[in-house]
């Protein structure tokens, strides 16, 4: 473990009294005969992010295999709240079987993890389907799970963009174009006439533990999170773009600042015009807005082309023992099928990132045809770019600066200016 180790595991630990009981754990004896090898599957999808998706393929994989048994457990705080808990769970000795790693993680987590990389899975356990990853990913899909190094951690699992969630019933009443903005000058307009017209808000943007929505923000008006190694968003194209975010947020207060699960429960309960999140949130939208309710593409800033960075997660085994690798790619082949992608699809939102899956009979060919919210991330997918992976130990903690900055300025302790060149020194300073 390198430095950070020591600085986070006191966090991680406290963390881990919450997943009592994780690690791998005795096998009960199999029906069949011989051991059932029971394993775990870390991942960071409460309830209205897929929780119950996942609770049912676990409960599918289980009643199809008698040998293996998996057992599901739930990380708050998304996927640095994992990374912490992860990184506690291997001090005691103990290592979950598959875990979800944010992109914002990939390097971070290959520096500092043991991993099986998915080729010498299939290579030692699946020698019937030798090129899997070959045959089942396109190039570029299965490369933003290939560390700086060229290795490939993971496979591909949960791809979203950040799409704009429009309630054009509260767009009506404050005689706004139903559609939305195509901009987000106009989404600011837009936002503060919500607000001056029906007394309601017109925006939140979503504040999970991870700055993925403030990136495609501040690079779709020309920033960069990091420039030739170097941290880079304290531009003045970034600062533009967070100091338009802030004054709605505390000026005309017609953007909210609260946590992730409330600002999506204020929209669905019809008190915020806009939503910014996830393509992931989909469902849950969906299945809870009593009103008119559409998905649009992430608005660009004038004279600009959106970057939407790729939100999600892949796989990753972290089993220890032959037989818990052995379960492990068990149970990951079972993730990828068209039908388990299918349904994670329309559980979430997630774009599938297998090739097949959108026009499979048994996949998604009919779900996407009825499912018009899903075009607006589809139909962005030429935008998406890396999210960004600040490089060796510096990971967690330059995500903690950006997450402890972008609430200052939203809370007015400090200005965008201020908070973005502030943070981005210290950052800098850490990756020396």
């Amino acid at each position: 473990m390198k430095n950070v180790f020591l600085k986070l595991v006191s966090v991680g630990v406290l963390s881990t009294l919450l997943l009592a009981g994780c690690g791998q754990q005795s096998s009960p004896a199999n029906p069949a005969g011989g051991q059932k090898t029971k394993i775990e599957y870390w991942h960071v999808n409460a309830e209205t992010l897929g929780g119950k998706t996942i609770e049912e393929l676990v409960k599918q994989f289980n009643a199809q295999n008698s040998d293996v048994e998996v057992v599901a457990r739930y990380n708050p705080d998304m996927y640095k709240g994992l990374m912490q808990n992860l990184q506690a769970e291997v001090a005691t000795g103990k290592s979950p079987a598959v875990v979800q790693i944010g992109w914002a993680f990939l390097d971070y987590f290959s520096n500092n993890f043991t991993y099986v990389e998915p080729q010498k899975l299939v290579d030692s356990f699946d020698q019937g389907d030798k090129t899997f990853l070959q045959d089942k990913f396109l190039p570029n899909v299965l490369g933003l799970a290939k560390n700086s190094k060229g290795s490939q951690v993971g496979i591909p699992y949960s791809l979203s963009t950040p799409v704009l969630y429009i309630n054009r019933d509260l767009l009506r009443q404050a005689g706004l174009a139903e559609n939305g903005p195509k901009t987000w000058e106009e989404l600011v307009v837009f936002a503060n006439t919500v607000k001056e017209k029906t007394g309601k808000y017109g925006l939140y943007i979503q504040e999970p533990a991870d700055y993925w929505a403030q990136q495609a923000l501040l690079e779709s008006n020309g920033a960069r999170m990091m420039t030739n190694g170097k941290a880079s968003f304290a531009s003045e194209e970034g600062i533009k773009a967070f100091e338009a975010y802030a004054d709605m947020v505390l000026k005309t207060k017609s953007a909210l600042h609260i946590s992730w699960g409330e600002g999506v429960q204020s929209f669905v309960d019809g008190n915020v015009a806009m939503l910014y999140t996830t393509i992931a949130q989909r469902a849950n939208v969906q299945k809870g807005a009593k009103f008119d309710v559409a998905a649009i593409s992430s608005p660009a800033w004038q004279g600009k082309q959106p970057r939407l960075p790729a939100g999600g997660c892949f796989l990753a085994v972290t089993a220890k023992s032959e037989a818990e690798q052995k379960a492990a790619w068990k149970f990951v082949k079972f993730l990828y099928s068209i039908e388990s992608m299918a349904a994670w699809t329309k559980g979430t939102g997630y774009v599938p990132p297998r090739k097949d899956v959108a026009d499979a009979e048994n996949g998604l060919k009919s779900f996407l045809a009825e499912n018009k919210m899903m075009a607006a991330a589809t139909s962005q997918m030429a935008g998406v770019v890396p999210w960004t992976s600040f490089p060796g130990d510096a990971g967690l903690q330059a995500e903690q600066m950006l997450l402890d900055s972008r609430d200052r300025i939203l809370s007015g302790g400090i200005s965008a200016r201020e908070g973005l060149v502030q943070t981005q020194t210290k950052i800098n300073e850490l990756l020396k």
